[in-house]
């Protein structure tokens, strides 16, 4: 199994009302992919973080192996709720990726 996990810092921009809903749209398109996509075994996305955090979502997902992880970051689908409810939103990105 690969593990991928994100971690991202939503743009300082934003209003407070505004960062509450593009994290909650994020969960909702983000968990959604789950079924969708091969080799995607589960999707889980954190938005409520503690104040001691420095990251305001977290993104854990794990892939069969590492041709799966690979197809989900070019499937349409993905691209699609990453392009529309993730990117648009965050300034930093962090991910690791490792065998689990």
């Amino acid at each position: 199994m690969v593990k991928h996990i994100i971690l991202w810092k939503l743009k300082e921009s934003l209003s407070e009302s505004e960062k509450a809903q593009a994290k909650k749209n994020a969960k909702e398109a983000l968990e959604a992919l789950e079924g969708k996509i091969p080799g995607l075994l589960s999707v889980s996305v954190a938005i409520n973080g503690l104040a001691s955090s420095n990251a305001d979502m977290m993104l854990d997902t794990s892939f069969t192996d590492e041709e799966a992880l690979k197809g989900y970051q070019v499937h349409p689908e993905h691209v699609a709720v990453a392009n529309g409810y993730v990117r648009p939103f965050t300034e930093v990105r962090l991910c690791l990726d490792y065998e689990a």
